[in-house]
């Protein structure tokens, strides 16, 4: 059962809440660009003050202190976005020509196969086989180990293959069937 000072703390939190959480969600939107990024960013800061309410409801100004901590969690996601599109951009600048004459339907097929896999899989089976990156480059541009990216990429070909049929997975992934046009995954 909670304490009456545990009562009181928690219908002072809802107050701040209800009449904060509409201007925090407008000060991510304002901070990031990205409207849908703006209520989860809020959120997330509300609750990062709900779990250290004590010291914010006795600070100054606690409003400030939330839009603070608003900010912060907006940095932490702006760098992450640029993270992102650094690895992506090292990707690409590795990329070879497209493939000429492509198998179409095959394509297709691999394509909707690939979105049925979860992202780490796919990521790894994507990076490996068509980009055609090392297990080591792979790592580094999904910011996880090497033996994960053995492993999701062993599970996800596997999952390819079952999802396709046979070893039709790995004959398009190394024939360009994506539009990359890599030539395959060397283990290096």
């Amino acid at each position: 059962m909670g304490t009456l000072v545990d009562d009181a703390a928690s219908v002072e939190f809802h107050a701040f809440f209800e009449r904060h959480y509409a201007e925090l969600s407008r000060l991510a939107h304002l901070l990031t660009g990205e409207p849908d990024a703006a209520d989860d960013l809020a959120a997330d800061a509300l609750l990062a003050l709900w779990h250290r309410w004590d010291r914010v409801r006795a600070a100054d100004r606690p409003t400030a202190y939330a839009r603070g901590v608003v900010a912060n969690l907006a940095r932490t996601r702006i760098r992450a976005a640029v993270r992102e599109r650094r690895r992506i951009t090292l990707v690409w600048s590795q990329r070879e020509d497209r493939a000429e004459n492509p198998d179409v339907p095959g394509t297709v097929d691999v394509r909707q196969a690939l979105c049925r896999l979860p992202f780490r899989k796919r990521a790894c089976v994507v990076l490996r086989h068509a980009f055609d990156l090392s297990e080591k480059d792979t790592a580094l541009a999904l910011g996880v180990s090497v033996g994960t990216v053995k492993s999701q990429t062993s599970k996800g070909m596997a999952e390819l293959k079952r999802l396709l049929g046979t070893d039709e997975a790995s004959v398009r992934m190394h024939a360009g069937a994506l539009p990359t046009g890599g030539t395959g995954g060397r283990d290096r």
